[in-house]
């Protein structure tokens, strides 16, 4: 499209300011079941979101066409949504900041350059690993996906911003029994660097992860203490995020309103939004709006330091914008723990009487982050005197979020992002109510 045309004939129309968002995507999906290729799917995607200033209101459009032949179609959109508009708040198209920040490693040419038949096999061969290194291995699913991105933001005030990235996810489903008890995990490692993906040992790991679980009970209810694994943790920091945006403060669903510069987590507890990682699809030197990223510390040794603004809310509480606003809506960029120096064995040793929790069900639905409330099944290790002494599943952890992070006793080493690029390290906690037999 040719956006100058666009501002062009825009500006003719009657609208002040107008700014342009596409995002293109090509995607590959393989799938492996028994041996062969269960589900193969290319895919390419492209959305453009228009928003322009009419009579002081905000219109947008969005189209998954994008070509000069809408132009026209796309401004009398705008105008007619912008007509639409009630709200007095103030609108505006930002006119960009005087630095970006350059953000390496979120292309790596070599991935997309991979021949495909080279993905297709390695998947294959690491579904059979899965299989050999243990007969209670029943069935496996492996899974490859990559997707390469494309962002790129223009508006009328001179803005033009441009991002590509790529990312491949290898993955799988795993089920391990034993004639009695039969358990499945679901496991993952991320990459935009094709090396990073070693078989045996990711195979080795998952296996050993799976069979673990076998022949796991409930645990006696009661107090427990508690070391959340880092894919646990990150599952419940997952479910909260909301309170820390900025919009969730000023609509007052938020129990974090009024409360920066207060302690609301243990020493041990800074929270990062980093969007500068490598290898991440979620880092970049600007967000949707054009506003330029940077690394902040919402928690830091436990205080509570700020939320995360668009320009919107930004503009409500008189403050700059954090970065942090994308067609979604608020939304962090790589958003985590920050890891201590324990590590995860020495965590499972200096434990008395405790419980490893390694998975969470259902933590969207159990969980609230307006009141920070969760309650939710759980499975994992018992733990005593510093000794795995068997699996426990069918058991409720229950407590509140931000009462936990004022519990935590010790950080792990062993941080990790999820696919939502949401992450934590294991972590201690002094204790919570479990319910088991």
């Amino acid at each position: 499209m040719n956006f100058d045309l666009l501002f062009e004939k825009a500006k003719v129309k009657g609208i002040e300011d107008i700014q342009v968002y596409v995002d293109y995507e090509d995607g590959l999906s393989i799938q492996i079941f028994n041996g062969e290729i269960d589900k193969y799917t290319i895919s390419t995607t492209q959305n453009l979101t228009v928003k322009g200033i009419y009579n002081s209101k905000m219109g947008v459009v969005r189209s998954e066409e994008i070509n000069d032949d809408i132009i026209d179609f796309i401004i009398d959109s705008v105008i007619a949504s912008a007509n639409t508009i009630e709200s007095e708040d103030e609108v505006f198209i930002y006119e960009g900041d005087k630095e970006y920040k350059e953000v390496k490693g979120l292309y790596n040419p070599e991935l997309d350059k991979l021949d495909v038949k080279v993905k297709i096999e390695n998947i294959k061969i690491l579904e059979k690993k899965l299989k050999a290194i243990d007969k209670r291995i029943s069935m496996v699913q492996a899974v490859y996906q990559q997707g390469t991105g494309k962002v790129i933001i223009r508006n009328s005030k001179g803005l033009s911003l441009e991002k590509i990235s790529n990312n491949a996810v290898v993955y799988a489903y795993v089920i391990a029994t034993d004639g009695k008890d039969q358990r499945m995990v679901v496991e993952y490692e991320m990459s935009n660097d094709y090396s990073d993906f070693d078989l045996d040992k990711l195979a080795q790991k998952w296996v050993d992860r799976a069979t673990s679980l076998l022949g796991a009970q409930p645990c006696e209810s009661g107090e427990y203490e508690i070391l959340l694994t880092n894919t646990a943790s990150a599952e419940l920091l997952s479910s909260h995020t909301s309170m820390f945006s900025a919009e969730s403060i000023q609509k007052n669903v938020s129990l974090l309103k009024g409360k920066i510069g207060e302690t609301i987590g243990s020493n041990n507890i800074t929270l990062v939004d980093d969007p500068f990682i490598a290898k991440s699809t979620q880092s970049g030197s600007f967000d949707d709006e054009g506003v330029a990223t940077s690394y902040k510390e919402i928690i830091k040794d436990g205080v509570l330091k700020g939320y995360l603004h668009n320009l919107k809310t930004a503009k409500k509480d008189g403050v700059k914008s954090t970065g942090n606003g994308f067609i979604r809506g608020i939304s962090p960029t790589n958003f985590y723990i920050k890891p201590g120096k324990l590590s995860y064995d020495d965590a499972v040793k200096s434990m008395k009487k405790g419980i490893i929790i390694t998975d969470l069900d259902g933590a969207h639905a159990g969980t609230s982050p307006i009141s920070g409330d969760f309650s939710l099944q759980a499975a994992g290790f018992l733990v005593e005197d510093g000794k795995i002494v068997r699996p426990v599943a069918l058991i409720t952890v229950a407590g509140n979020y931000l009462t936990l992070l004022k519990d935590v006793t010790d950080v792990c080493d062993d941080l990790k992002l999820d696919m939502r690029y949401i992450g934590s390290p294991s972590v201690k906690i002094k204790s919570l109510i479990v319910s088991g037999t």
